[in-house]
């Protein structure tokens, strides 16, 4: 079976840096989409970063260009979020997800790990 487990996720003061790590596995990943989202309180979930786990193709909310970087090991099976210039309202909970090859929606998702950035 598929599975996705996050961690990295903390308490870090605005302007700090954090790293999530996304362990992936059930499957050989390949020609899959990979995706970091986040959920604050009482707002919609978003898409915050992807990347093509084959090809290295990489998107970034406007919200996080510049201060995001999403990375992959493919022999490893981790997709990394690296954090930084962090601010309170990057607070959230922040789940790793998974789309398959010919799949139109994120099929498999992790159960999140919360991210809190303090003034």
């Amino acid at each position: 079976q598929v599975q996705l487990v996050e961690s990295g996720g903390g308490l870090v003061q605005a302007g700090g840096s954090l790293r999530l790590s996304c362990t992936a596995s059930g499957r050989t990943f390949s020609n899959d989409l990979m995706g970091w989202f986040r959920q604050a309180p009482g707002k919609e979930r978003e898409l915050v970063a992807s990347i093509w786990w084959s090809g290295g193709i990489t998107y970034y909310a406007d919200s996080v260009k510049g201060r995001f970087t999403i990375s992959r090991d493919n022999a490893k099976n981790t997709v990394d979020l690296h954090m930084n210039s962090l601010k309170p309202e990057d607070t959230a909970v922040y789940y790793c997800a998974a789309r398959f090859a010919l799949s139109r929606s994120y099929d498999y998702w992790g159960q999140g790990t919360q991210v809190t950035v303090s003034s």
